[in-house]
């Protein structure tokens, strides 16, 4: 018997995200997960090794992978619409349950333990690094968007900074201070 678990997950670079905005160009979801893990994966480091707290880089970094993969069924939600009242958010929260509880039963049984924490995290820690990750590329994506001229992203970018600065993380602090800049930059500037 053959399992389509990772058929679908490819499928991801399919669907687009920032439906309501005129892009400069494309984001899809498996491009945003991609950096999502890369950023999870180094706020966890920093947490573990410039704030000495006990983390797992890997495993947020896994569970940062796998953060928009009901997706595949849902479609990407733009958050005017996601959040724009607390019945339509827990209705999706459901919604996207059914699509991981979906993506589980086409994995063989066997993996259904060490994948069911990927596609519904549970872990608090991991959970709020990933969040904050997930915040961080949207607020990189409205900087490039930005950068080429796209005044579209500007209050996206304002509403999404705030966001960052509410998080109060030493880690997400840490990054916005030594890293984020950078983002701003062309690539002569960065050389």
């Amino acid at each position: 018997m053959s399992h389509s678990f990772f058929a679908y997950i490819s499928r991801m670079r399919y669907i687009n995200r920032w439906g309501l905005m005129r892009n400069t160009f494309q984001e899809n979801i498996q491009e945003h997960s991609h950096m999502v893990s890369v950023f999870a994966h180094a706020l966890a480091i920093i947490r573990r090794d410039v704030f000495g707290k006990a983390i797992d880089p890997g495993a947020v970094a896994a569970a940062a992978l796998y953060h928009d993969a009901s997706e595949i069924f849902t479609g990407d939600l733009p958050t005017p619409v996601k959040y724009q009242n607390p019945e339509i958010q827990t209705a999706y929260k459901k919604v996207e349950a059914g699509a991981a509880e979906r993506l589980l039963c086409m994995l063989p049984p066997s993996l259904h333990s060490s994948y069911a924490s990927l596609l519904s995290e549970h872990d608090p820690e991991t959970a709020l690094l990933v969040k904050a990750a997930d915040k961080l590329s949207a607020y990189v994506k409205c900087l490039e968007e930005l950068k080429a001229g796209n005044m579209e992203f500007k209050s996206a970018a304002e509403q999404t900074l705030q966001t960052l600065n509410s998080f109060a993380l030493p880690e997400l602090d840490y990054f916005m201070e030594q890293f984020l800049p950078t983002f701003s930059l062309t690539l002569d500037e960065l050389q």
